[in-house]
């Protein structure tokens, strides 16, 4: 039976971490995000898996890409400073098609910012933060509930895809408690093996190569420079090398409206509210203080890759609100897709916008 808690949003993720099979977990503990290693330290030796702490955020990537390669399902939690450090072996984990999942419990920055205030200010860094061209699949929670589900399918999406999938969080929800359903089991779907007879890095139909874990008998040579079906390199082969970057870019961007999670409420106001992440919080109050006001809503879960598709939900719309916790990063990717007047609401400093700062936006005397 699925059983019901009052629960702290770090610990949340830890829990569907747990849930979706998570074995191993590498990583360093940085505000405000440490509650979820203390957490997998606590829990995961019991459930026979392994805890690491490294000695900072550059190793926790290697060594969740080790496990992911010898088969496990491996994680690691970091914030903004970790995540900068993360970006190389990232980039690496892209290339070489390693499935990981990496939280980042986001606090304000550059630098060493503010460690126990929210942010949202790494989204662009999630999507374009090491070198070269891949496709990136991020998930976005704005509540506990959604920490743990958003965790789960994390692991299914990079089992599936064969990369790196970020739980893009912040402090907000990481320190938030709220009641959460955990129900008795989740569905995990395990990752696509090598099928007998075919390349380590040879796709399939869907642009994605069979999984050749370590220990199962397979001959892999696993690079992160430009390499063949074999794992060999070839790095001065400019056709090789574009039709796999090609294959790594679309792999994902191919499935994009499959992949899309997001919320429409209100499909035919005029004004509609787009977020992801906490401050959907304060839109859906804002909306239940104006009953009386059609005021429409875009809550997105998966930011990327972008859903452009959701923005036609909204036939009526003259104009997109879009309030973030950072100075604008999705309101410009918004404007890409749309000829809807966007309007970017940014806040720094870790607070929450107010449903009366959104009302305000709308023109309301508060």
């Amino acid at each position: 039976m699925s059983r019901i808690e009052f629960m702290q949003g770090n610990i949340a993720c830890a829990e569907g971490a747990l849930a979706a099979g998570c074995s191993f977990f590498g990583g360093y503990p940085i505000t405000p995000s440490t509650e979820i290693a203390e957490h997998m330290a606590k829990m995961l030796p019991k459930k026979g898996g392994t805890f690491i702490q490294m000695e900072d955020e550059l190793a926790s990537v290697s060594s969740i890409i080790g496990a992911s390669w010898a088969g496990a399902r491996s994680m690691t939690a970091t914030s903004g400073p970790g995540f900068s450090l993360m970006m190389e072996n990232i980039g690496y984990a892209v290339m070489t098609e390693t499935p990981l999942v990496i939280v980042d419990i986001q606090r304000g920055g550059p630098s060493t910012g503010q460690p126990t205030m929210a942010a949202q200010g790494d989204m662009m860094q999630c999507r374009f933060g090491s070198h070269g061209d891949y496709g990136t699949i991020a998930l976005v929670p704005s509540t506990v509930q959604e920490m743990f589900d958003l965790t789960v399918k994390a692991f299914n999406l990079a089992d599936r895809f064969r990369c790196p999938v970020f739980v893009m969080s912040d402090e907000i929800i990481g320190h938030m408690r709220e009641k959460i359903t955990i129900p008795e089991e989740v569905e995990i779907k395990p990752r696509k093996m090598l099928k007998e007879g075919m390349l380590p890095f040879e796709p399939e139909a869907d642009m994605i190569p069979g999984f050749p874990v370590f220990g199962k008998g397979h001959r892999v040579h696993v690079t992160g420079l430009t390499h063949d079906e074999r794992g060999y390199p070839q790095t001065t082969n400019c056709e090789l090398h574009s039709e796999l970057v090609q294959r790594l870019v679309n792999k994902v961007e191919s499935k994009r409206h499959e992949i899309a999670d997001y919320d429409v409420i209100n499909p035919d106001a005029e004004v509609v509210f787009i977020t992801y992440g906490p401050p959907g919080r304060a839109v859906r109050q804002l909306m239940h203080d104006h009953p009386d006001m059609e005021i429409g809503h875009l809550n997105i879960r998966i930011v990327w890759p972008f859903p452009e598709e959701s923005l036609k939900k909204f036939p009526n719309a003259s104009k997109f609100i879009v309030p973030e916790l950072n100075m604008g990063q999705i309101a410009r990717e918004i404007q890409r897709h749309t000829n809807v007047e966007v309007e970017s609401i940014p806040k720094l400093g870790g607070e929450m916008h107010t449903p009366e700062e959104l009302f305000a936006s709308m023109g309301g005397d508060s």
